[in-house]
């Protein structure tokens, strides 16, 4: 059979219903059931669903009123067949629809241009117990220019944080935007009407997206992964001086990879540019030392960052 389909270029089944046509099975329309619906009950139940109380209400809203009206049409199951013939099965509760949240693009090229700010827990003495830290951190330099341990999280707590932090670096009127995510202290009213008398701008995450604040859950790991994070903090004293030695050396000694492998204190004062200078002194006189050691060329000290982003906009093509 498959050489005469080829041959006269049939499909097997056209092939094979020529061929055989009393084995093709004749469909038939289905005969309709004697408990069917007349077509003026059908339209019943539609006009029903369209009228004005009903429109917006889901069909078994619908069906149990107008059985509590002492009407009844036909089973719920029905009026679904009924709004499938019509090809109205949907969703017909009227919902608010919000509009997707905007990308934020936040962009620093140096110190106290950009903030971000994120609150962690810290385990306390006893199981179920938690400090919160708040932490504000500058994204340029990676520097952390305010921080708070308290047992609770509030948002006049964090207000007076900012207002602290603000007043301590010296930041100018709208020359700063402060980022965060959605928690209830970030997104609260307080913070808000402080940041607008402040001339701040604010700017938020969007919901579930746990890359549009990076670089404060990477301070949190720093943090987290020292060796001595202790599994728990006897008090909260005990915790504000862990705290303090921490981001000492934080600020002073840990080599950041993002800063050219500078510390936060270094970029945020402005000496990085000094620091890379000595670097590529150094750098040259081993070379004059020993320039057959260089295959590559003389060596350069890492790059300061000249700019650093959330969600960096894309580069027009």
């Amino acid at each position: 059979m498959a050489g005469a389909c080829r041959a006269l270029g049939l499909p097997r089944s056209t092939y094979y219903a020529r061929r055989h046509p009393r084995r093709v099975a004749v469909r038939r329309p289905r005969p309709t059931p004697r408990t069917a619906l007349a077509a003026a009950e059908r339209a019943a139940i539609l006009d029903a669903l369209h009228s004005p109380r009903c429109v917006d209400a889901s069909p078994a809203t619908v069906w149990a009123r107008l059985l509590d009206e002492g009407v009844y049409h036909a089973s719920l199951s029905t009026f679904y067949r009924v709004l499938r013939a019509a090809g109205e099965v949907r969703e017909r509760r009227a919902h608010a629809t919000h509009p997707p949240r905007k990308k934020p693009e936040l962009l620093a090229t140096g110190p106290n241009q950009v903030w971000s700010w994120d609150i962690t827990y810290l385990p306390g003495p006893v199981k179920g117990q938690y400090y919160r830290l708040y932490v504000i951190l500058d994204i340029y330099s990676r520097y952390v220019v305010g921080w708070l341990l308290a047992p609770t999280e509030a948002a006049w707590l964090a207000a007076v944080l900012i207002r602290a932090t603000l007043r301590r670096q010296g930041v100018a009127r709208d020359a700063l935007t402060l980022h965060a995510d959605n928690g209830a202290a970030m997104a609260s009213q307080p913070v808000a009407a402080l940041l607008t008398e402040l001339g701040v701008t604010n700017s938020h995450a969007r919901p579930h997206t746990s890359n549009d604040n990076p670089y404060s859950e990477a301070q949190f790991k720093t943090l987290k992964y020292r060796p001595d994070f202790p599994d728990r903090f006897p008090s909260l004293a005990a915790a504000r001086q862990w705290l303090r030695a921490f981001f000492h050396w934080y600020h002073t000694e840990h080599r950041h990879s993002g800063l050219g492998w500078l510390p936060p204190a270094v970029v945020h004062r402005g000496e990085g540019r000094a620091v890379q200078q000595q670097r590529a002194a150094v750098l040259a006189a081993a070379y004059a030392r020993h320039p057959e050691r260089y295959a590559a060329g003389p060596p350069h000290p890492p790059a300061l960052p000249d700019r650093v982003a959330i969600n960096p906009p894309e580069d027009p093509p």
